[in-house]
């Protein structure tokens, strides 16, 4: 929206202001300023507000608003004056305003940094979070103008608008003044205030994708008159699948005289359909999805599925069409799961949804599953049937231009009935925000994460999101800061997944093997080590062992306190006659799962060789199997299921807890065609992942793998439960200002918007601002000057060359160490010039030597969409040819410092190896977190490097060290809640 010529000229309309928001009950709206061509629209609002709530506005009667009035509240220079609107289908249903004031109360501008802020939201819209959302978009907004408090008047009945500024989590005071609560609100964001903040988004968003799985009615737009084709087949999945709501067929070309197609209400639009309708499955060619999605907002549908293909996989024009479908839905306050998606389904038993083109219904279990592919999403499918495994929810996004995988973490953290989150993922839109919400995740339950795309350099088709820099190796250390399991296989997934949901996380990495087969056995121990994991010898029961002889076997493991989980190999039985003997998968199956009917807090994973029948009983559960705890979310904070009055409440998916009218998100379900009174609803299949069920493999490759992978996943959580601080001392050797006036100075002088390098001794500068001290080096044009500056550091020295094209190149001659005295300095200056070349070209200086030691190399640098990374490994070949390099997001702790130097393959050599020296690993975690602290406080500071650190037995040397300073990238996961625009 452009400004008027009204509006101040030298203050243009802040576009960047505008953000779509999720509201707490799932819903979208839209922020934006308010300008000159609102008046109709603001008066409109007014109009539909009730007199109480004016009252609480202006303190008195109050029932419309002067023209006086309309054009104070419509005109603002958007520094001093600023108002913003909440929008749904282009109305507005709350206000906030704010006008910057002196000390004494009156107008003012800049340098005053204190405003009067006040907010009105219509009665019907109350309770859906809308004031809070202002508050965090209009406190953004008046710092970046220079405002520093609010300033409040409240009535103290008004107690709804004295909770927002209360819960708000910003510094407050308050006081009561003639008959009103006046509050004050420091602006700058607290831990307080930013926790709040996430909290609201998680639950919006996980109720936002609540709603789409469990809605009380569906209808499918575009559904066929003749079978086949998109829209009909998933009309007979939804039927298929004993879908708990009604059920309702949309086609414009429907004949008048069609009621019913396939026992279902036929209808030409959503305006002929009485009730109410929660969820609209699209499936009309591209360029009739703009009228479906305006007949669904027009008609209050809450979530839209499009199946429709031909958007940002087809290109720049898809693109911008696939832009303008996700503006439209969300400005009707829709989200959005695709376009080109395959569907969504939902296992529960209050729900049985099934929306999507898989034609059979997955069985209910405690797996959910995302995916960014269609065809990998049939797959998945498939691939957990064949297991006997069960889903709990499953979303194939397509093209996630709304609906992402961060929102599905988002509802996985707080769903009961999900134990493991799985997700095959192309593209990361917003990388900060899936670590913050797969660490916060994975603190309660697995995620496991398969990236595509890993190394084409470029955004699969279809997704039009940023583009991160970093390697995808990078990518993997991160993921694994924070608790994901990063698998490289849809198989691995599946296998890591099964392993997860049906069995206890193991205590440790000792593992006891037992089978009937030495060979097999022997295998399984071979992966056990090169997984990393701590076998014991294989226990042969030899081939004449029995099922008893199984489950006797099975049990003494699970009880011995020398090992942490249990492998059970096994082939099948021969007869006399050299064939295999049939019905014995069952018979193993139930020795196993008696021999676990304990309660055994050990995982247990079968690697069987054509068993018949093995997998499949394994995976039913064992009826005296102890239930796993697991961690949920309290029931007041989870969204709530639907229930069928017909058949009274049905399965919630939390504790039958009152819950306010306005967090509601589903509304009941009404009986209906598929519903449970239909005659042709039946009965969802059982579970098949859960408590008690064994996993089985059909190679010992595959079942160590998943198993190493719960280990190391197991070992995160427990350390995750005490998490890394950052050690206090840093704070007495750390000068912020000091560093902070060097930054200002040194950016002032590049007037390039991409910064610049800094020189060697401005680094050292900077760095030694935070304990960080670089070996100095002097230049040495010629012979005389390398003498000079050896003189006067003090011999021994070294006689390095810094040409690019031989900085850090021992190998190719450009160093010399240990020169003694003056003869060999010169004689080491003239062999250095006749093998590489004239001075001039080499840039030679001199540097005192240090101790003897490892070299290493510490950076940090800044990807606009990852964040901060700090990485360590060592110098030369090790990093460079073989990446064998480590990874940490900054800012990090004493632990992580720790791990950086411990998980790099060559770790070894800074501990002993071989009969050396260890070297000084606690300088060096030192170091780390010094050069953390620094990029976190100044993240002008986009990159560091400081190559080679060598560390020796006691301490350690930086001998090099650059830096570049730049402005600093946009952060998008820091200020005021909003979706993403891609």
């Amino acid at each position: 929206m452009e400004p008027t010529p009204e509006q101040s000229p030298h203050h243009a309309y802040p576009d960047h202001w505008e953000a779509d928001v999720v509201l707490r009950d799932g819903g979208t709206a839209r922020i934006r300023p308010i300008t000159t061509d609102d008046a109709e629209r603001l008066v409109s609002f007014y109009e539909q507000v009730s007199d109480e709530s004016k009252y609480y506005r202006f303190f008195a009667p109050y029932p419309r608003l002067s023209d006086r009035d309309v054009h104070r509240f419509t005109h603002h220079d958007y520094v001093d004056r600023v108002g913003l609107a909440v929008t749904i289908g282009g109305e507005f249903i709350g206000t906030v305003r704010y006008d910057r004031i002196n000390d004494q109360g009156r107008p003012a501008s800049a340098p005053a940094d204190e405003a009067e802020v006040a907010f009105l939201v219509q009665d019907a819209h109350q309770g859906r979070g809308v004031a809070s959302a202002l508050l965090e978009h209009i406190a953004a907004v008046a710092r970046e103008r220079g405002i520093r408090r609010f300033a409040a008047e409240v009535l103290p009945a008004n107690n709804k608008m004295i909770k927002v500024f209360r819960d708000g989590g910003y510094t407050q005071r308050r006081s009561f003044e003639d008959g009103s609560v006046h509050l004050t609100l420091d602006l700058e964001p607290t831990e307080k205030s930013l926790a709040v903040q996430r909290g609201r988004e998680q639950r919006a968003e996980a109720r936002s994708v609540q709603r789409l799985l469990a809605p009380g009615s569906v209808a499918v737009i575009g559904t066929g008159r003749t079978p086949g084709g998109v829209g009909r087949t998933v009309l007979r999945n939804l039927l298929a699948s004993g879908y708990t709501g009604h059920t309702y067929a949309v086609n414009r070309a429907f004949d008048e005289g069609l009621a019913t197609l396939d026992g279902v209400p036929a209808h030409r639009s959503l305006g002929e359909i009485d009730e109410q309708v929660d969820l609209a499955v699209i499936a009309v060619p591209a360029h009739r999805v703009p009228e479906a999605v305006a007949d669904c907002g027009e008609h209050g549908v809450q979530g839209l599925v499009v199946l429709s293909a031909g958007y940002a996989e087809r290109g720049a024009e898809g693109r911008e069409l696939q832009r303008e479908l996700v503006r439209q839905a969300r400005s009707y306050g829709m989200r959005i799961i695709g376009p080109n998606a395959f569907g969504i389904i939902n296992t529960a038993e209050s729900v049985r949804l099934n929306a999507s083109l898989a034609p059979e219904s997955p069985a209910r279990g405690r797996i959910g599953l995302f995916t960014q592919s269609g065809a990998i999403g049939i797959a998945l499918l498939s691939g957990l049937h064949r297991r006997g495994a069960g889903l709990s929810s499953f979303i194939s996004a397509g093209n996630r231009a709304d609906v992402s995988g961060n929102d599905f973490l988002q509802y996985s953290f707080e769903d009961p009935d999900t134990d493991v989150a799985l997700l095959y993922l192309e593209s990361l839109g917003n990388p900060r925000k899936f670590n913050r919400l797969a660490r916060r995740t994975a603190a309660v339950k697995p995620v496991v994460v398969v990236k595509g795309a890993r190394h084409s350099g470029s955004t699969p088709p279809g997704h039009a999101v940023p583009v991160s820099r970093i390697p995808d190796a990078t990518v993997s250390a991160l993921m694994r800061q924070a608790g994901v399991i990063r698998v490289d296989t849809v198989t691995e997934m599946v296998d890591a997944g099964l392993l997860l949901a049906g069995q206890p996380l193991p205590a440790g990495p000792r593992v006891a093997i037992l089978g009937n087969s030495e060979s097999l056995g022997l295998l399984t121990y071979d992966a056990c080590l090169a997984e990393g994991l701590r076998p014991r010898p294989p226990i042969d029961l030899t081939t004449a062992a029995s099922p008893q002889d199984f489950r006797d076997a099975l049990a003494e493991a699970l009880a011995d306190g020398t090992c942490d989980a249990v492998i059970v190999t096994a082939i099948p039985w021969v007869g006399e006659n050299g064939e295999a003997e049939t019905g014995d998968g069952q018979v193993l199956a139930a020795a196993l799962h008696k021999a676990v009917a304990g309660g055994s807090a050990k995982p247990v994973a079968v690697v069987h060789v054509e068993i018949g029948g093995l997998a499949e009983a394994l995976a039913a559960a064992s009826s005296t199997a102890a239930p796993r705890p697991r961690t949920v979310t309290p029931a007041a904070d989870r969204p709530r299921a639907a229930t069928t009055p017909s058949t009274g409440p049905a399965r919630s998916t939390a504790p039958a807890t009152p819950t306010a009218p306005e967090a509601r998100t589903t509304p009941p379900v009404r009986p209906g065609p598929g519903s449970p009174t239909d005659p042709k609803a039946s009965p969802a299949p059982e579970a098949a992942t859960g408590p008690g069920r064994i996993p089985a493999y059909p190679a010992a490759e595959r079942a160590v793998r998943a198993l190493a992978e719960a280990v190391k996943y197991a070992q995160w959580r427990r350390q995750a439960a005490v998490p890394g601080k950052i050690p206090e001392f840093l704070d007495d050797t750390i000068d912020e200002p000091g560093a902070a006036a060097l930054i200002e100075a040194q950016l002032a002088t590049a007037p390039d918007p991409r910064g610049r390098p800094l020189t060697h001794d401005e680094a050292r500068e900077l760095l030694g601002r935070y304990g960080i001290d670089v070996r100095p080096t002097l230049p040495a044009p010629d012979p005389e000057a390398a003498v000079a500056a050896a003189t006067r550091l003090g011999y021994p020295v070294a006689l390095k060359t810094t040409a690019p094209h031989l900085r850090h190149r021992a190998d190719l001659g450009g160093v010399r160490l240990d020169i003694a005295d003056e003869e060999a300095l010169r004689r080491a200056y003239g062999e250095l010039t006749d093998l590489l070349g004239k001075p001039a070209e080499l840039l030679p200086v001199v540097q005192a030597m240090a101790p003897r030691g490892v070299d290493t190399v510490v950076r940090a640098s800044i990807d606009a969409a990852a964040g901060a990374v700090l990485s360590f490994g060592l110098a030369g070949a090790p990093s460079e040819l073989l990446g064998d390099t480590a990874h940490r997001l900054v800012p990090a702790t004493d632990r992580d410092a720790a791990e950086l130097i411990r998980s790099i393959r060559a770790a070894p050599v800074l501990f002993g190896w071989r009969g050396s020296a260890p070297v000084d690993t606690a300088a060096l975690e030192e170091l780390l977190l010094r050069l953390s602290r620094l990029v976190d406080d100044h993240p002008e500071v986009v990159s560091v490097a400081l190559e080679p650190v060598v560390v020796a037995p006691h301490g350690l040397t930086v001998l090099g060290a650059s830096v570049r300073l730049a402005p600093p990238p946009a952060r998008n996961d820091l200020g005021p809640r909003r979706l993403p625009n891609y």
